[in-house]
Formats: structure tokens, C-alpha cells, sequence
């Protein structure tokens, strides 16, 4: 049964967060608030763990669209083709913040994406995301967890999150309620950027 972990956004416990770490290490699965919906996520460098969350969304790994969290665009050269200047203003005045850049992906890509011509990037508004990305030191892929409830599309509430969840992940951290409204979603590997999907983030930065 997971482990459910209360921490707070300003302040997260540096105890909590080592802990969460070495789950991510040894393979395992978390949810865990963004500055949107809740996210199912894993160690990027971890295949097996990346095929479990692939076989939950019911999609074949090499085909599925997770994203990477990173805790800021250091990690972008790690990851992504160069890209011009005109597109890096466009990430440094969206981030941290609640969209998903559709970005060129690199050959230094990790194993499990290494046949991708591109990768999602979000760097939530989100502490907590963002230490335990940081303290990890590469970063967690991420997906939505959707509700069955078709009024509803997200679950908000962490208590609920944890009843459906706490036999399929390792970990569901509390952050307090979740938004029910996904990241805006735009592909900058065009000529001019595309929005894949409206969600929280305003379009104001292109």
C-alpha cells in the first residue's frame, strides 16, 4: 500500500523529500501536485518504472506523450536540440508555470526516448514538484491522472487520489487540492507556435 506524504507548498520537508527520492530511485511510482492537476510520475531514467505508469495509461511506451518536470531550463541542453533565441524568450516568460512546451528532443535523450524527434517539457509553478526534481537530480516524467467521473475530469482532493490510487503507486504526497484544469500545451517546433491544447496557462506569452 503507498505511503501518503503531507507537505507544503512554501515549505517542503527536506526529510519527506529524501524519502521520495530514494522511491523514485529504486523504481518506484508517485503522484504529486503541480500548479495544475495531479500528476503520475516517475524517474526518467527508469525504464521499468516508465513501462508500469505506460502500462497504467494503457499505452505502449515508445508511443506515449509523457512530459519531463524539470525545476528550471537548465536541464533544457540536457535534453533539447539547441533552440533560437525567439523561443527561449517565449519558455522564460511562460516558466515556471502551467504550460507544456513541445520541444526539438536531443540524441543525449535517455534510453526510453532515445527514437523521439520531440519531448514535452513543463517546469510547474509548484515547490514541491520542483525539490523533488531538484534533489533527484534528473527529471520525473508525468502524466494526468483523469477521473472516471465524466463531469469531473481531474480529482482535486489528495485523500481521494490516495483511495484509488494507494494500491498502484508507491507514493501519493499531499499538497493540498489540485486544480481540475490541465496545462496549456504548445509545440514550438514549428515556424510559429502551436497551441495542441488550451488548459490554465494564458496564451498572453506568445
Amino acid at each position: 500500500m503507498a505511503q501518503f506524504i503531507k507537505l507544503y507548498n512554501d515549505n517542503p520537508n527536506p526529510k519527506e523529500i529524501a524519502k521520495i527520492v530514494k522511491v523514485l530511485q529504486n523504481g518506484g511510482l508517485i503522484i504529486y501536485p503541480t500548479d495544475t492537476v495531479y500528476g503520475l510520475g516517475c524517474d526518467i531514467t527508469n525504464t521499468k518504472a516508465l513501462e508500469k505508469i505506460a502500462k497504467i495509461k494503457g499505452v505502449k511506451l515508445e508511443k506515449s506523450n509523457f512530459s519531463f518536470i524539470c525545476n528550471n531550463l537548465s536541464h533544457l541542453s540536457d535534453y533539447v536540440k539547441q533552440i533560437d533565441s525567439s523561443t527561449f524568450k517565449i519558455l522564460k516568460r511562460a516558466l515556471p508555470g502551467p504550460y507544456t512546451f513541445i520541444l526539438p528532443g536531443s540524441t543525449s535523450l535517455p534510453k526510453a526516448f532515445k527514437k523521439r524527434k520531440t519531448i514535452g517539457i513543463r517546469i510547474p509553478d509548484n515547490i514541491i514538484a520542483q525539490t523533488i526534481v531538484e534533489a533527484l537530480g534528473n527529471p520525473i516524467v508525468s502524466t494526468s491522472i483523469h477521473d472516471e467521473d465524466e463531469v469531473i475530469e481531474y480529482t482535486t482532493d489528495p485523500e481521494l487520489i490516495f483511495e484509488k490510487w494507494q494500491n498502484i503507486v508507491d507514493i501519493v504526497i499531499d499538497g493540498g487540492y489540485g486544480d481540475n484544469y490541465a496545462s496549456t500545451v504548445i509545440d514550438l517546433t514549428t515556424d510559429s507556435p502551436e497551441v495542441i491544447r488550451e488548459g490554465k496557462g494564458s496564451l498572453d506569452i506568445l
